[in-house]
């Protein structure tokens, strides 16, 4: 599987640092408020799990899986809610946790649908962002790392379901997934 990587470009070090910084941020901005950590699957699960652990407000956790990628590595463009949170956010501080934002259509998508259905906040906690790539404008309020137009994986990250499992984030060499 390593052999599909053409650069390795954050480690698990450099992600677990990252981790740190934005759960120092979250802890200061949530501090005595009730937060509801909304992790997008499948995705954002090991980052999520990570962050879960540095965060010491008072936090429940929901999940929703939305995709407008499926086995490609290109977003079709169309947000499909796949499954839904299991609770309402009426009245709730909603923290979006993603694995990477590219277009920024199913972003902007989520806020809006969270912000119509009567949470008090949404905001977003992003591992990566690949701003290049941005189609619509999409406020991040935590962003690891910002990205060139390469197809990443690894640390939850995958191509067509696999790679998720990798400690650190690499490129994918082109001939792996064109």
């Amino acid at each position: 599987m390593n052999n599909d990587i053409q650069e390795i470009l954050f480690t698990e070090e450099e992600i677990q640092q990252k981790v740190e910084e934005l759960a120092a941020k979250i802890n200061s901005d949530y501090e005595g408020k009730d937060l509801v950590v909304v992790g997008i699957l499948k995705g954002a699960v090991v980052f999520m799990s990570d962050l879960l652990k540095k965060i010491n407000v008072k936090a429940s956790i929901d999940f929703m899986d939305i995709s407008s990628y499926g086995n490609e590595t290109v977003s079709t463009g169309e947000v499909k809610i796949i499954k839904d949170l299991d609770n309402s956010v009426i009245g709730k501080d909603i923290l979006i946790v993603e694995d990477i934002i590219d277009t920024g259509n199913t972003l902007s998508y989520l806020v809006n649908n969270l912000k119509q259905r009567g949470a008090n906040s949404v905001k977003i906690a992003t591992l990566l962002d690949k701003k290049v790539r941005r189609e619509q404008l999409v406020d991040i309020d935590y962003c690891g790392f910002v990205v060139d137009d390469f197809f990443v994986v690894g640390y939850g990250i995958d191509y067509a379901e696999k790679y998720r499992n990798l400690p650190f984030i690499g490129y994918l060499k082109p001939e792996v997934y064109s």
